[in-house]
């Protein structure tokens, strides 16, 4: 999906990792919820409420998930993260992402 129709879009930004990550809180009328940003190399650990699917639409990302090893992810590349998940990530170049969250009940 190229563009999103009908959302509300977060004017404040997220950022953490002073600037290194930042993203836009998008919703859409269904109450459903994603976030587009980009990150800049680095190493970074991250956690999760909900589930999430993460789309790489241009960059590399190293992701360590728990249990498991290092897995490189080149554009255009999706990963998933589990609900409840504490992950690290290894950023080599400019990634530009969208994460799309579900709600777990």
């Amino acid at each position: 999906m190229m563009e999103f129709s009908n959302v509300s879009i977060a004017k404040e930004a997220n950022i953490l990792f002073d600037g290194n990550i930042t993203s836009r809180s998008i919703t859409f009328e269904d109450g459903s919820k994603k976030t587009l940003g980009i990150m800049l190399p680095g190493e970074y650990e991250l956690n999760t409420v909900n589930k999430a699917t993460m789309d790489i639409s241009s960059g590399v990302v190293s992701v360590m998930l728990p249990a498991e090893d290092w897995v490189e992810y080149v554009a255009p590349a999706t990963f998933k993260i589990a609900q409840n998940c504490k992950y690290k990530l290894r950023v080599t170049s400019l990634v530009d992402y969208c994460c799309s969250f579900e709600k777990v009940s």
